[in-house]
């Protein structure tokens, strides 16, 4: 195995444990959290500002790089404009979190860690990917 690839196993790893350690792989929680007129639990809310805090200077870092620590291309997203296909697919992914109480990441720790309901989260949300891949493949 290279570095590069024991690097994103090790990386997932860490971002998995944390999912689980955090609360953020249990959609009771999850649903509580976005439960904001209700029994609301705030305290996702510091698990995401965590989030924040360690992504922001590493984004700030490697927007100044060429190559990552690895030695690998650094490719960063150039669009800053909002679009249609940006609008639906955002409030997709908010009413599926909403309903399911998962999101991709989460839905697949959780899977693994045979939680109930996340396998059929995780199935429906290939099922909505190829479903997507088939649509898009037909408008070009």
């Amino acid at each position: 195995m290279n570095k590069v690839t024991v690097s994103a196993f090790v990386s997932g790893l860490i971002f998995s444990v944390g999912l689980l350690l955090s609360g953020m792989a249990n959609p009771e929680k999850v649903l509580g959290f976005l439960d904001l007129f209700g029994a609301w639990d705030p305290s996702l809310a510091l698990v995401m500002g965590g989030a924040i805090a360690v992504g922001l200077p590493a984004f700030t870092l490697a927007r100044k790089r060429e190559r990552a620590l690895l030695g690998g291309e650094i490719h960063l997203p150039t669009k800053r404009s909002l679009n249609r296909r940006l609008v639906l697919g955002s409030l997709a992914f908010g009413v599926g979190w909403g309903l399911a109480g998962f999101c991709p990441g989460p839905g697949i720790v959780a899977t693994g860690a045979l939680q109930p309901g996340a396998a059929i989260f995780v199935l429906a949300m290939l099922a909505g990917m190829f479903v997507f891949r088939i649509l898009e493949q037909r408008t070009h």
